[in-house]
């Protein structure tokens, strides 16, 4: 008897603040910044990721958190 211990789990991409606009054009990273120092009052702290002091941003829920606030429109 064989059990298949594999997990789905969805990608995403934890992409560091300095990066972010490599990757993409808005917001510029004094933005992203604003963002992440307000995130617990904004809707945006899921989207932010903190290991030790550095910021990661989680690609996906970055810009499902733009789409909440937007009223769910993408």
């Amino acid at each position: 008897m064989t059990a298949n211990n594999t997990q789905t789990t969805a990608k995403t991409r934890l992409i560091p603040v300095p990066s972010w606009n490599a990757h993409h054009d808005w917001p510029p990273e004094g933005g992203l910044r604003h963002l992440i120092f307000n995130s617990k009052t904004n809707g945006f702290d899921t989207a932010f990721k903190r290991v030790g002091r550095r910021v990661l941003v989680d690609e996906a829920e970055f810009f499902e958190c733009v789409a909440r606030q937007n009223g769910g429109v993408k």
